[in-house]
């Protein structure tokens, strides 16, 4: 009667699922020799009986030592195949795989060995199930008896062999979803796994990883946050090769998505992803030009952060950072596609990005922001035109920022929207934008008494430098003569701007612009400026001065009788002779031993430099002036004066109507101290 187990004998079959070990090997001695026997013959009905048996009966039973023989069996006709065991790699792989998850330890070890056997002797043949076995093998890797490990560890060494050997029939399209899958393993052994297995295909020349970079590169950025430096150190070595095969040829990379990863990953809190990630980005941006432009605002806020950065361990993050905003630059700046790099630009998104860092902690990175619009105004003005006015207030609140670079850049932005949304005539000043920026910077200075005593003075200066100083000068006068409420601040801003106007190397050439005041330009000027000058009564003296209007000033002079006499207005007077001391004011000096007019502006001067040393008390001023007053020749009242011979009648200006005026704005600023003082009184 034949076996039940045929072609196995009944006591080959006892010893294949006998506890004993040596029982179960000498049963697979007897299987392998029957298959040699078998294929010799070309029997092969007997031989896939046999391997129906084997896999039914002994490798799917209860019983673990049955099944343990079912494994050993099958590594021993497939070793009884030789050569021809591809014919029959089905029958003999998939019930082997299937107890790679037996909850016995030990069949699991006995699985990882017979499918160790079958796949040395069927090498290539085996590469349609690399799928299933690299599956079954990255739950191996990680399991928790180390001889299944071990045991895991030599199959996959032996597979990567025959993939490597056989790469042109390795079918990479359908183990990318594998990939994919397990990239993200959590498990330190499993990512091990992971990365060696695409260090392995990445380095096989046949075959084109980075093709499928995107697939992977997410979870590589996130194998590097593993606490094992092992496995970030291969993590970082595969990075580097997937990149140095970019560089080599892109032309396969899926620029778009893999440049959103790393623009995601540039924004990690873990400093090797955001190193690495930005690397790439510098490398991208170097590799792919112009076609990075539609992600500049991802770029941006990557990168963006990290110019704060001013500790050792983060210098090559802020060094690589810096390279990729210098190369943004460029590439906006290329003039060969400058129409086609605007267009590629969502400057919506751009500037959303830029405003938002505006308010950054760090100077260098508000600093790097400013430049970026002020780049982007100075070569897209009409693209940029609107953005001009939501720009406008973010950037006047940065005035008040404690840096000065970051004040003097911000400035240099607010004075290109200006220009870049005025018209190309230089003389026509009467630009609603221009007076609506200075009467919000103006909003500012009244409303921020710390922001007017250490900023404006800076910010004027900077701006007379960057805009036409004298319309700058034109329009604040303007607005501070309309000024009806506020007197006080009206009093304080024109001692600021005159303190500037004298002193501050900026204003050089409006200054010389208004010693000539017979010039049509010049006398337009002086009015406007003085009309608002005369809220303060010594800033109106100097300027009188400086405009060689001494006729005027002596008239002033004694109309300080009826001006109230404080600490404050002593204080101005006191700096007005220590100015006239200085190089400024050297002319008037001069003046003073002149010989031209026929004497006339220098008798009017004498006469006022007199006026102003009775109004001082006798400190270190007034003896500073009466030493230079006595220099003065004494014949001068000895000339008679005609008045049509001084530099103030050549201009044929109106003083009379000036001097009215003065006289009506000092009214009006006495009245309000007056209540002022009466609603203190009452508080």
């Amino acid at each position: 009667m034949e076996s039940p187990f045929a072609p196995l004998s009944e006591s080959c079959a006892k010893a294949l699922g006998d506890k004993v070990y040596e029982k179960r090997k000498v049963a697979s001695q007897e299987i392998e020799k029957m298959v040699t026997e078998f294929n010799s013959k070309n029997n092969s009905a007997q031989i896939r009986k046999l391997i129906d048996v084997l896999s039914n009966d002994f490798a799917t039973s209860r019983d673990p030592n049955r099944r343990k023989g079912g494994l050993i069996g099958l590594a021993a006709t497939s070793l009884g195949l030789g050569k021809d065991s591809d014919k029959y790699v089905n029958e003999l792989v998939t019930p082997i795989v299937n107890c790679l998850s037996d909850p016995d330890v030990r069949v699991r070890y006995f699985a990882c060995e017979s499918l160790y056997n079958v796949v040395k002797v069927a090498r290539s043949a085996i590469i349609p199930f690399f799928p299933e076995l690299f599956a079954a093998l990255s739950r191996l890797v990680a399991d928790s008896d180390q001889i299944v490990k071990d045991g895991s560890e030599l199959l996959d060494r032996l597979l990567k062999d025959i993939v490597t050997e056989s790469s042109r029939d390795f079918d990479l399209e359908a183990f990318i979803p594998l990939l994919r899958e397990r990239v993200y393993a959590k498990n330190s052994f499993g990512r091990q796994y992971v990365i060696s297995w695409i260090s392995i295909l990445n380095a096989v020349p046949e075959i084109n990883m980075v093709k499928y970079i995107t697939d992977i590169l997410d979870g590589l950025f996130m194998m590097l946050d593993d606490n094992t430096l092992e496995i970030q150190r291969m993590c970082e070595t595969t990075l580097n090769q997937f990149l140095k095969s970019i560089r080599t040829d892109s032309s396969t990379v899926k620029m778009e998505q893999t440049i959103n990863i790393l623009i995601n990953h540039a924004q990690s809190q873990n400093e090797l992803i955001k190193s690495i990630a930005i690397t790439w980005i510098s490398e991208f941006v170097q590799i792919f030009g112009p076609n990075v432009l539609p992600y500049a605002s991802g770029i941006f806020t990557a990168i963006l952060p990290c110019l704060e950065y001013n500790v050792e361990s983060k210098k090559n993050i802020k060094d690589c950072a810096v390279s990729v905003n210098d190369l943004m630059i460029q590439l906006i700046s290329s003039k060969e596609h400058k129409s086609q790099n605007i267009q590629k630009i969502d400057l919506g998104s751009v500037m959303d990005v830029l405003v938002q860092y505006l308010v950054h902690n760090s100077v260098h990175t508000k600093v790097a922001v400013l430049k970026w619009i002020h780049h982007l105004f100075t070569h897209f003005p009409n693209e940029m035109s609107i953005h001009a006015n939501s720009l406008g207030n973010s950037l006047l609140k940065i005035l008040a920022d404690n840096s000065d670079e970051v004040v003097l850049q911000s400035l240099s932005v607010l004075a290109e929207i200006v220009n870049s949304t005025s018209s190309n005539d230089p003389t026509d000043f009467n630009k609603t934008h221009y007076r609506e920026f200075l009467l919000s910077l103006l909003k500012l200075f009244s409303e921020e008494k710390q922001f007017l005593d250490h900023r404006a003075s800076l910010i004027i200066r900077q701006l007379c430098i960057l805009l036409n100083s004298e319309y700058i000068y034109r329009t604040f006068a303007e607005i501070i003569s309309e000024e009806k409420t506020n007197l006080k601040f009206a009093s304080t801003m024109v001692r600021l701007l005159n303190m500037i106007l004298l002193t501050s190397t900026e204003l050089f050439e409006l200054r010389n612009s208004l010693r000539d005041i017979t010039t049509e330009k010049s006398a337009n000027l002086f009015v406007c400026l003085y009309k608002s000058w005369a809220h303060c009564p010594v800033s109106t003296l100097s300027l009188c001065l400086l405009t060689q209007s001494y006729q005027h000033v002596s008239d002033l002079v004694v109309l300080f009788a009826d001006v109230e006499i404080t600490l404050e207005l002593l204080n101005e007077l006191d700096k007005l002779v220590q100015l006239i001391e200085s190089p400024i004011y050297a002319p008037l000096r001069l003046t003073l031993v002149s010989k031209s007019n026929n004497c006339v502006d220098a008798q009017y001067l004498t006469h006022a430099l007199f006026g102003i040393l009775m109004l001082l008390p006798q400190t270190d001023a007034f003896n500073l002036l009466k030493n230079r007053l006595q220099c003065v020749p004494n014949y001068w009242s000895q000339t008679p004066l005609n008045v049509k011979d001084s530099l103030q009648y050549k201009s044929k200006i109106d003083f009379e109507m000036l001097l009215n005026h003065f006289k009506k704005v000092q009214k009006s600023q006495r009245e309000q101290r007056l209540t002022q003082r009466k609603r203190s009184a009452i508080a």
